[in-house]
């Protein structure tokens, strides 16, 4: 399989940069999720790699060779559309096939291609039917029956899963990955949703503004957000941010604000300089604070619980902090009453510090 490289790459509009420079090379074989909220640029850099939108400046190369003067034909990707895009007019057979038609493969061929994939896909008892036929998650297994079918390289899909409810993208999440271990290709996936990114990504690019923010596995950023904005888009529920300031006590630091007092660990410490010790931003994630009543006062967070989400064996709670909101995720067999005042263990080998005004990770 190819790699991909893009190198400097811009989209301008007239006078307005929608895209500044970005840098990025995609490995072999390599499931790339691009997120980021709407108007990041995401779906403009798929676009770009498709040949679908012009490169204003920088350079897009397919194992090192530069294709962005290249006609998207030229290029041995295929593409899966947020709407689909199927005729109406042909059925699931057909529209599968539609590449294969119009390259004047062998009929045996495109018979036995379009059988492989439709068996991959669970379509084989609706080859026959027209899209109308269909249900959203039918259409876009159709979708990318078609592309799948065309055997290229490299495979895009531009927000495949976001017009079909909850259930269903969950369903179709579950399909993806398992399509994933039996198609050894290279796929650059788009979407909004950090779920999607989170489950199928071998590596995420998290975009904001025009710019990459971060690139890496999943776990890499999750764990080691570079700034706030990752920290926060990356989690569900996100990440809670406190107003704080790191401050040395007699050769310890703390990380204090209005209501907590939280000893950092030895590793933190060690990783604080001295030019840190200034406000800073503290992030904690829902899932790193316990509710334990006989926890140290430097371990912990004191918190009003303002409002409980139950959604089923887990519940989250909307807590006040001395006037800011935080949220935990907890257990809901755990005996909690609204209005009550509790106190929350802090994990502190899992919090975060941000620069209060660059917004990054310290």
């Amino acid at each position: 399989m190819p790699r991909i490289r893009l190198e400097g790459l811009v989209k301008r509009y007239g006078d307005f940069e929608v895209l500044h420079g970005i840098d990025l090379e995609m490995e072999e074989n390599e499931f790339t999720v691009f997120v980021g909220p709407s108007g990041c640029g995401k779906s403009t850099t798929l676009r770009m790699i498709a040949g679908l939108e012009t490169v204003s400046d920088g350079e897009i190369f397919i194992d090192d060779r530069p294709v962005s003067h290249l006609e998207p034909k030229a290029r041995d990707l295929a593409m899966v559309f947020q709407d689909y895009a199927l005729y109406p007019h042909l059925d699931v057979a057909r529209n599968m096939s539609f590449a294969l038609r119009l390259q004047k493969v062998p009929k045996a061929e495109i018979n036995k291609k379009v059988g492989d994939v439709a068996r991959m896909l669970g379509l084989t008892d609706y080859l026959h039917r027209k899209p109308a036929e269909l249900s959203g998650g039918q259409r876009q297994r159709v979708a990318m029956g078609r592309a799948l079918t065309r055997d290229s390289s490299t495979f895009l899909f531009d927000e495949p899963l976001s017009n079909l409810d909850a259930k269903l993208r969950g369903q179709m999440r579950a399909e993806l990955a398992l399509m994933r271990q039996q198609v050894q290709k290279n796929m650059i996936y788009v979407t909004h949703d950090q779920i999607e990114a989170m489950t199928l990504a071998d590596r995420i690019v998290v975009m904001h503004g025009g710019y990459i923010q971060q690139h890496g596995t999943p776990e890499e950023l999750y764990k080691n957000p570079a700034n706030k904005f990752v920290a926060g888009f990356l989690g569900s529920p996100p990440m809670n941010f406190l107003d704080a300031s790191v401050e040395d006590r007699g050769g310890e630091l703390f990380v204090t604000g209005a209501g907590f007092s939280i000893s950092l660990t030895q590793k933190r410490q060690q990783n604080i300089q001295k030019a840190d010790l200034r406000n800073v931003t503290l992030g904690i994630r829902p899932s790193d604070l316990r509710f334990n009543p006989n926890a140290p006062e430097d371990a912990s967070l004191d918190l009003k619980v303002v409002v409980s989400e139950y959604i089923g064996a887990q519940s989250v709670l909307i807590c006040d902090c001395a006037g800011q909101k935080i949220e935990v995720e907890l257990k809901s067999d755990t005996p909690i009453g609204l209005g009550e005042t509790l106190r929350f263990e802090v994990n502190a080998d899992a919090i975060h510090l941000f620069d209060r005004e660059r917004e990054v990770a310290l």
